[in-house]
C-alpha cells in the first residue's frame, strides 16, 4: 500500500507539474494563430487602404514645384482661388499678372469668367518673358492674334491630371493640344512643363505652365 500509495503521489505531483506548460503552450500556440491573421489583416487593410487615399490625393490636390510659391492665405491662395472664376482667381496670383494683362487685353475677361466647367493651361510671368519683348508687344497690340494665342491655352472641360498622361484635346481655338507625362510631371505640347497642376477655381481646373503655346 505505501509503494502503490507513493506511486500515485508521484502521478500527481508530476501531472501537477507538467499541467500548466501544457496550457501554456496550448494558450500560446492558440494566441499566436488568433493574433497572426488580426495582423494580417491590419497590414493588409492599412496598404490598401493607403494607397487609394495616396492616389486620391494626388488627384485631388494641386501639385507641382511653383506651387509653393502661392499664397497660404488670401484670395491668391488655393482656397481663395477655388472662390472665384477663373479669371478673378488668377488675377489674384503675382506670378500670372502678365497673363492676366493679356487677358484684359483680348476682352476675355468676362468670357473666361462665364465660362463653366473648363481646364485653363496659363503661362507664368516667366513664361511670357521667353518671348523676346518686341515680339510680345507685337501680340500684345494685335487683339485678333492674341485672341487666338489665349483661347488656345483653353480646352472646353475640366481635366484630371489622370486624363493628361497621354491626351489630346480640342481648345477654344480649335486647335488641338497634346498632353503627356504621369505622377506629379506633365507636359503640353512636349514644350510647356506643368509647374503647379489642378489648381482649382470656381468654373476651371488650371494647370499653370513655362512656355506659351502658340497654336498650331
Amino acid at each position: 500500500m505505501n509503494s502503490m500509495q507513493i506511486r500515485r503521489t508521484g502521478i500527481a505531483v508530476a501531472a501537477a507539474v507538467l499541467l500548466p506548460f501544457s496550457l501554456a503552450a496550448c494558450s500560446g500556440a492558440s494566441g499566436d494563430t488568433g493574433a497572426a491573421p488580426g495582423a494580417t489583416a491590419g497590414d493588409s487593410a492599412g496598404t490598401d487602404a493607403s494607397s487609394p487615399a495616396g492616389d486620391a490625393m494626388t488627384m485631388d490636390q494641386p501639385f507641382g514645384p511653383a506651387c509653393a510659391g502661392v499664397p497660404k492665405e488670401g484670395a491668391g491662395s488655393f482656397d481663395g482661388m477655388a472662390k472665384d472664376p477663373v479669371a478673378t482667381a488668377a488675377s489674384n496670383n503675382p506670378a500670372l499678372s502678365t497673363l492676366v494683362s493679356a487677358v484684359k487685353q483680348a476682352g476675355l475677361v468676362d468670357t473666361l469668367n462665364n465660362a463653366k466647367d473648363i481646364t485653363v493651361f496659363a503661362p507664368t510671368n516667366a513664361a511670357f518673358a521667353k518671348i523676346p519683348k518686341a515680339d510680345l508687344d507685337k501680340v500684345l497690340a494685335n487683339k485678333e492674334l492674341l485672341t487666338k494665342i489665349l483661347t488656345y491655352h483653353v480646352v472646353g472641360e475640366r481635366l484630371t491630371p489622370k486624363q493628361l498622361e497621354n491626351g489630346s484635346f480640342e481648345t477654344l481655338q480649335k486647335g488641338m493640344v497634346t498632353t503627356k507625362g504621369s505622377g506629379e510631371a506633365y507636359k503640353v505640347n512636349d514644350t510647356a512643363a506643368v509647374v503647379c497642376g489642378n489648381v482649382k477655381t470656381a468654373n476651371a481646373d488650371v494647370y499653370i505652365i513655362d512656355t506659351v503655346l502658340m497654336p498650331k
